[in-house]
């Protein structure tokens, strides 16, 4: 059984270890990292030089090399393999699962990928990233791994358990055994145990479970990471439209899903239109933020206009102008508050789901709730300040209760009609309803003064 050893990057190790690079003493990078996990030993590389992190990953064991690799972010990855010669990176994804050396290819140019895999020598390997770099890479085929264990149901336990032995040299967790027939079309699922208590010349076809979960090549990512759970799975079989069983999925890759989709919502929420982080290009980091710090500067200036159509009014009654930022910043925060809610909603889709009718209700009732509490409270709080001035008081208030229930309704509406037409929601929950909310806010709160005040 493998030792993990338990590992502390301290500031006194790093040091050591970028001293016994310069002095290319292989003995201590090996014995020291040896056993180490190799998520720390990728948190280490990262606080190498670039010419430093190579030089580990040349002389640590080539499998852990590449377990080392798998480990790096994305950008981290493709900067590391680009200093490697095009035979090294082809040895070190050879030694990977074919799903890990899929993603790392798809990190390169179609006719870089090309030259990567004609230095392959292992032509099983070859054929099976292969298949895989053929589906999209956000479906149950792209994240899906050739290595898995399948059994014929017409094998008795002992051709299983053979058979067994000789597949488990390729596949580095086994969660099940697949159960197929002559034509490889998935027929159900077996369990170690059940194999193990079973009699040897007992028939797979007399002990597997026909209810088996499955899913297809084409489904969505997201819908397999729902689909694993919601039936608590830690692999799940992948096949075709002709039912051939063509990979699994396992735990591991959905745990990956679920980090991607987070930080994509979260940057969409932020108004970063594109999937960055902070290794990207100026350019790159730029064209992925300013198309909503644009939007967001277009509304501002329609806001600026809306101001400027009632400048008479404003001039009249200056007072006005101070519950700008209050109207604004609440109808902000009460559009991204729903929806917020909204998105996680329909990130958890269930069939039980309330009907759109009742969902609005809901929202109308909550929205009604908290813009009167607002709206009572401000209403206090400004005759208070302007001595009895009831009527400046209602303008701010019923502005406020006015603009509450319209931002609970974009707030709402906005990422079910994103979501409807195949737009991430998450977009629903940062500038643009922001951007919105602050627009109806001054329309509304201006429309209702020039009602009551007679600007």
């Amino acid at each position: 059984m493998e030792i993990i050893k338990q590992f502390e990057l301290s500031k006194e190790y790093l040091e050591s270890l970028q001293q016994a690079i310069e002095a290319e003493d292989l003995s201590f990078i090996q014995e020291t990292l040896d056993g180490v996990n190799v998520a720390d030993i990728a948190a280490l590389l990262d606080e190498l030089s670039m010419e430093e992190a190579i030089y580990v990953l040349r002389v640590v064991d080539p499998q852990l090399a590449a377990d080392i690799i798998i480990e790096l972010e994305a950008t981290t990855q493709h900067r590391v393999l680009k200093e490697l010669e095009v035979q090294e990176m082809a040895n070190l994804i050879e030694l990977m699962d074919s799903d890990d050396g899929a993603d790392i290819l798809n990190l390169f140019l179609e006719r870089e990928r090309e030259d990567i895999i004609s230095h392959f020598q292992d032509k099983l390997k070859s054929d099976q990233v292969l298949e895989l770099l053929r589906y999209d890479q956000d479906t149950a085929g792209g994240i899906m791994a050739k290595e898995y264990i399948r059994a014929n149901k017409n094998w008795n336990v002992v051709q299983t358990i053979n058979e067994i032995r000789r597949q488990a040299e390729n596949v580095s967790k086994i969660y099940s055994i697949f159960v197929v027939n002559n034509r490889q079309q998935l027929m159900g699922i077996v369990s170690l145990k059940r194999i193990v208590l079973a009699s040897e010349d007992t028939k797979i076809e007399d002990i597997y479970e026909e209810e088996v979960i499955s899913v297809p090549t084409h489904m969505d990512q997201e819908d397999v990471a729902e689909v694993m759970r919601k039936y608590d799975l830690e692999s799940v079989p992948v096949i075709n439209a002709k039912k051939k069983l063509v990979g699994r999925i396992t735990v591991d890759d959905i745990l990956d899903v679920i980090r991607e989709e987070a930080e994509e919502d979260m940057q969409a929420m932020t108004g970063i239109s594109d999937t960055v982080d902070e290794y990207d290009s100026v350019i790159k980091l730029t064209k992925a933020r300013l198309p909503w710090l644009l939007i967001g500067i277009c509304g501002g200036l329609l806001g600026a206009g809306f101001i400027g159509f009632f400048e008479e009014g404003l001039s009249k009654v200056t007072a006005l102008a101070f519950f700008i930022p209050l109207i604004t910043a609440t109808g902000g925060n009460v559009g991204i508050q729903s929806s917020s809610l909204v998105v996680q909603s329909l990130a958890n889709k269930s069939i039980f789901d309330d009907s759109l009718a009742k969902r609005f209700l809901k929202v109308l009732l909550v929205a009604m709730l908290n813009g009167l509490i607002l709206a009572t409270f401000v209403f206090g709080v400004v005759v208070l300040i302007y001595h009895n001035e009831v009527k400046f008081a209602l303008v701010v208030s019923i502005a406020l209760f006015s603009v509450v229930l319209l931002a609970s309704f974009m707030g709402t509406i906005t990422p079910i009609v994103l979501d409807k037409f195949g737009v991430n929601p998450a977009l629903a929950s940062g500038p643009f309803i922001t951007t919105a909310n602050d627009l109806i806010g001054l329309a509304v709160y201006f429309l209702v003064a020039m009602s009551l005040l007679s600007i």
